[in-house]
């Protein structure tokens, strides 16, 4: 088969299959290695065997690590603080530290010890992002805090890049630290060359480009700072990668990282889609036959340990137990970046073909896995936190004594910015309300504010019923997750079976779903948002303000079955007002 042959064969696989992974909702990442599976040597079928395209899918990492440090130059990690570096560094410390030992007990070199517990500390964002984005939770506490944690492991990955291929030099203990103190060398000297001489440069450069206003010339010139910083790190026996994060945190600094990364990313998107059909390709599924405990073992290593590590770390920082567990099972699903650095340790030495497979799978079950994990993470934690969430002494507490003093209020789940503006219009109106979370912090604030707000979890029976659910006006579910929505309509329905709930989604995705759990309303917030923006351009053109109401009032009967009766009603003034 020749060249172009190959090459189209390539083109027409991917796009089918990442056409399809994402009619099935499966991150592109996975789509990818499917596309190297189907194409590999050691499957049925068309084969593929470029060597050009494995040279230049290399450049993938690069350029991901020249975006990595456009997103954390220094001054944005100067402005880390608290959870996001406290978890992250912990969580990939820890993890590596955890992992490689009980490989070395299990009698692993220690090299290949290091590298093994390095890949099972990385985490995907993509996996995390995409799938808490479908179900609603991405706007989460818990959501956000997973993310943020799994993005910010792409920073700590930047190490394990420069000392694996260091250590394939290495044969002792007293080798690997000698291999470890050259490359603490190199790497300050590689720092300081392409830090201080990048700020020098960089800037000028990038000013005297854009006064061509040649789009042209600035993406010629992106490219040429990447690769010159990578070829600066590689003169000195570290990676390329290396050098292009370095060169991506100088420009990270500089008033053009906006534009940068948007040059870079569709030369990134495609280099690191042929890495990782590389990837696949490398996954000899006979060899499964054999490896499958292990890869499995490894696999649930990866992510019990990274959950555990995760969850207790959160405990102990005086976080509920369902919420450290929430997160924990988000960081637990296995990483692309873990899977770049099988790659990296193969090529360099320091894994061998059986090791790399045995990971190479135990990964790619991690990252399947971890979207079931992902999936119902809520109900997981629900079971293994195995009670309510219980409160910090220091916050504010519903007790049982106080739900027959409570009539004819309305019960707001989640004081969140949508929580807190439906509570503060009822204030407004002399309406009263009670509501609930589970952020000890922000339920403290709004504590002192004076706002009848509290610690605890609204889908727990016990406690809407020391909401008094039973004489209450209204629920309005405002976190906006859906299965624990779910969950919760389905036990005020067999609590109180009349009750008005109000229901904040994200999109009108799950609308119809909800109605049919038991919600009286549901209100899509990104179509409030596009309504309210239409409403404002109608303005702005011109259009009679009483049209623009409206058009609005019809646009939301259309759009809300089960508020069409209340618009109707409407209609026909009562009494006189």
């Amino acid at each position: 088969m020749d060249l172009l042959t190959q090459i189209l064969l390539l083109l027409g696989a991917t796009v089918a299959i990442v056409a399809l992974a994402q009619r099935a909702h499966v991150p592109t990442s996975l789509a990818y290695l499917i596309v190297g599976l189907v194409l590999s040597p050691h499957t049925v079928g068309p084969k593929l065997d470029v060597p050009q395209l494995g040279a230049l899918a290399e450049y993938g990492i690069v350029f991901l690590l020249f975006t990595i440090g456009l997103s954390y130059s220094l001054p944005q990690l100067r402005t880390l603080r608290g959870s996001v570096l406290r978890m992250g560094t912990g969580q990939v410390a820890l993890t590596t530290a955890v992992i490689g030992l009980a490989a070395w007990w299990l009698g692993a070199a220690p090299a290949v010890a290091f590298v093994i517990g390095a890949v099972c500390a990385q985490s995907s964002s993509t996996i995390i992002g995409k799938q808490l984005a479908e179900q609603g939770e991405d706007g989460t506490r818990h959501g956000r805090l997973g993310l943020a944690i799994s993005v910010f492991q792409d920073v700590t990955a930047v190490p394990f890049v420069v000392l694996i291929p260091v250590l394939a030099v290495a044969t002792d203990a007293a080798g690997i630290g000698r291999a470890l103190g050259m490359a603490f060398l190199e790497g300050t000297l590689a720092t300081l060359v392409v830090f201080g001489g990048g700020r020098w440069v960089v800037r000028p450069l990038f000013r005297l480009v854009t006064r061509t206003h040649s789009a042209e010339l600035f993406t010629l010139t992106v490219l040429l700072v990447a690769l010159v910083a990578a070829a600066i790190t590689n003169r000195l026996g570290l990676s390329l990668a290396f050098g292009a994060f370095l060169a991506g945190m100088v420009l990270g600094e500089t008033e053009f990282r906006h534009q940068v990364e948007s040059t870079i990313r569709p030369f990134r998107d495609v280099l690191l889609g042929l890495f990782f059909v590389g990837i696949g390709m490398m996954v000899d599924v006979r060899a499964l036959r054999e490896i499958w405990p292990s890869a499995l073992g490894w696999a649930l290593a990866m992510i019990i340990v990274k959950t555990l590590i995760v969850g207790v770390l959160l405990r102990r920082s005086g976080e509920a137990w369902e919420f450290s567990w929430r997160t924990g099972l988000l960081v637990g699903v296995g990483g692309e970046f873990g899977l770049a650095l099988v790659a990296i340790g193969l090529e360099g030495g320091v894994l061998d073909a059986r090791q790399s497979q045995v990971l190479l799978s135990a990964s790619i079950l991690a990252m399947v896995a971890g979207l079931v994990l992902i999936r119902f993470n809520g109900r997981i934690a629900g079971w293994l936190a195995r009670q309510p969430a219980a409160a910090p002494d220091d916050l504010p507490r519903l007790e049982p004594d106080q739900a027959p003093l409570m009539r004819d209020h309305a019960i707001i789940g989640g004081y969140g910015r949508i929580g807190q503006a439906v509570g503060h219009l009822l204030a407004a109106e002399g309406l009263p309300y009670i509501a609930v979370d589970l952020d000890g912090e922000r339920v403290r604030r709004a504590h002192v504010a004076g706002e009848p707000v509290f610690f605890g979890d609204v889908g727990d029976p016990r406690l809407l019923e020391s909401l008094g659910l039973a004489a209450a006006r209204m629920l309005v579910i405002a976190h906006g997750e859906r299965d624990a929505t779910l969950r919760l309509l389905a036990e005020v329905r067999a609590l109180a079976p009349h009750l008005p709930v109000m229901v904040r989604v994200r999109d009108a995705v799950d609308l119809e779903l909800l109605l049919a759990a038991g919600a009286t309303l549901v209100v899509p917030e990104t179509l409030e948002a596009g309504l309210v923006i239409a409403a404002e351009a109608l303005r702005l053109l011109g259009v009679d303000e009483a049209r623009v109401a409206r058009l609005m009032r019809d646009e939301r009967a259309a759009r809300y079955p089960s508020v069409r009766e209340v618009f109707d009603a409407s209609v026909v003034p009562q009494g006189g007002g």
